[in-house]
């Protein structure tokens, strides 16, 4: 009888363990002392949604809905596809939960996000993010608020010195017409020279030529009229009340006026903070103003703003974090030493001392476990011990002995 084969994992996931999975938590760790800094709730919105929430969102003529989404019939016959972003199911949940009762609303969330993409660096097809969010907010302190926190997320994750902030305004509904006018004009004038892409794009989402990386688009994208042409004097004073708030929170930043975000619910802020630490795809943290995303779902006017990032991403430009370790080593001789170094072990625990106990060997192999386990202490329990009532409390950082009470213990290795 042949061997059966060792299942693998599917292509563009990933098992995470040891540094890998150390880093991951870093990231997710620094994400929720800062978004508690802000004010920030945490929520959880379900991994899969009815299909039209993401068709209605992202727009049916997206690559996303139309190349990449993970979409399924279920036995019930519904359609439903597993979330390829955050945004449209915390809107969706907006809606549906009543939550516009705490509106604005500061809400943040991570977890798995799923497309079906070609695999790449630091790009997975179940992936994970970070997400930010403010509903119902049509202030410019609300776009100020949530850059402020991401930029004070990649300082706490040391990163911040490496990427630059990309700013750009894509103005009220009225300019971002004029200019998508203008821009559709500009581009039919060339579409001989244009991509095979950029020409699918042209009737579709003509902005996105913009950020065209095709050779044959570049030179006509450089030469196509710049939003500031067609900027309302609202739409003006909004994206200087953003800049004067990034530069009263002392937050760098550069104007980037190719950078769009091609579906029409988006208006205003546009952002991106890039590095060049990544290779040509240099975007760990990207969003923007979405004040017609809540109407486009069927709710009312609604404005929004938020951002995401990569956990993949970021987790690869930190600093590798200290390995996890605990603090204490339990090393039992004899059977009712490991009976007593049960009861002893979950005291400790509950006193929030991170401890572990290896399940069987001589001492000799439990000592080299303990020391290999970068433990800070051993304690020694054997059979003499538990007639005194004590331990032997061994540093494993510079060799030295004592013997301390076994109620004493917590005390001992906490002092």
């Amino acid at each position: 009888m042949s061997k059966a084969a060792i299942p693998q994992p599917i292509r563009g996931t990933q098992d995470l363990f040891g540094e890998p999975a150390i880093r991951f938590q870093a990231v997710v760790d620094a994400f929720d002392r800062v978004r508690r800094l802000y004010g920030f709730s945490r929520i959880e919105v379900p991994v899969f949604e009815a299909t039209a929430v993401f068709a209605r969102s992202l727009g049916e003529s997206t690559d996303v809905v139309s190349k990449e989404m993970y979409t399924f019939e279920d036995r019930g016959g519904d359609s439903l596809t597993l979330r390829p972003e955050f945004t449209a199911g915390i809107a969706r949940a907006y809606l549906s939960e009543g939550w516009q009762q705490h509106a604005p609303l500061k809400v943040a969330t991570h977890g798995p996000l799923f497309r079906y993409e070609r695999p790449q660096k630091g790009r997975f097809r179940q992936f994970h993010q970070l997400d930010a969010e403010i509903i119902g907010a049509a202030e410019p302190a609300a776009d100020v608020e949530l850059l402020v926190l991401a930029d004070q997320l990649l300082r706490e994750l040391g990163v911040a010195d490496g990427v630059t902030l990309q700013l750009n305004t894509l103005g009220d509904g009225e300019t971002r017409e004029a200019w998508r006018a203008a821009l559709v004009a500009h581009f039919e004038a060339h579409r001989d020279a244009l991509s095979e892409e950029s020409l699918d794009r042209l009737t579709r989402n003509p902005l996105r030529i913009l950020d065209s990386k095709d050779p044959r688009d570049r030179p006509i994208a450089a030469a196509a009229p710049d939003i500031d042409a067609f900027m309302s004097a609202e739409a003006g004073q909004f994206f200087e009340s953003v800049t004067k708030g990034l530069d009263a929170a002392g937050v760098a930043w550069t104007r980037n006026a190719r950078l769009v975000r091609g579906l029409d619910y988006y208006r205003h802020t546009a952002f991106e903070f890039v590095t060049d630490r990544l290779g040509a795809q240099g975007t760990v943290l990207g969003g923007g103003r979405y004040d017609g995303l809540v109407e486009a779902m069927g709710g009312p006017v609604t404005p929004g703003v938020g951002w995401a990032a990569g956990i993949e991403r970021l987790a690869m430009l930190i600093a590798a974090p200290l390995p996890e370790r605990v603090t204490v080593a339990i090393v039992p001789m004899g059977v009712a030493a490991e009976a007593a170094a049960t009861g002893l072990i979950a005291q400790l625990r509950r006193a929030g001392i991170a401890c572990d106990m290896a399940y069987k060997g001589n001492m000799k192999r439990r000592m080299q476990k303990a020391d290999a386990s970068g433990a800070r202490y051993a304690v020694v329990l054997g059979d003499d011990e538990l007639a005194r009532g004590e331990v032997g409390l061994k540093d494993l950082a510079n060799g030295s002995q004592q013997w301390v009470a076994i109620d004493r213990l917590a005390e001992a290795v906490t002092a």
